[in-house]
């Protein structure tokens, strides 16, 4: 499975984005997916995870009331709706798929991974 991040951009603190995350293939609606971002000198961080049903998502509480994630099984695509955002909100955004174990929030619990997209939030 091949995941293709897409949606970054240069918005202004306040504004809105969205993301999208499309897969290559339709196994791609069976499996959890995840967000995760990475700001420059920091570590990889999660950001929220939505199960292949989306009966359950899951965020971290940097983010929670302002990003939204949703998916669109017929389109193999998972979003990252974005609104509030803030300065530090910038990061290069990675879509990733979950193994069959582990922690929602752990890096290590992911396997596959697109190539992220760089979103940047002026104040």
């Amino acid at each position: 499975v091949q995941l293709q991040a897409s949606g970054g951009g240069l918005v202004q603190a306040g504004g809105s984005l969205r993301l999208s995350c499309t897969a290559s293939t339709h196994i791609f609606n069976t499996y959890i997916v995840g967000w995760f971002r990475q700001a420059p000198g920091k570590e990889r961080e999660f950001v929220a995870a939505i199960t292949y049903s989306s009966s359950s998502t899951y965020y971290a509480d940097s983010v929670k009331g302002r990003f939204t994630i949703s998916r669109d099984n017929a389109r193999t695509t998972v979003y990252l709706q974005m609104n509030s955002l803030k300065p530090e909100d910038t990061a290069v955004y990675y879509c990733a798929i979950k193994s069959y174990s582990g922690s929602y929030y752990s890096n290590d619990s992911y396997n596959r991974w697109g190539q992220g997209t760089q979103v940047t939030v002026s104040s």
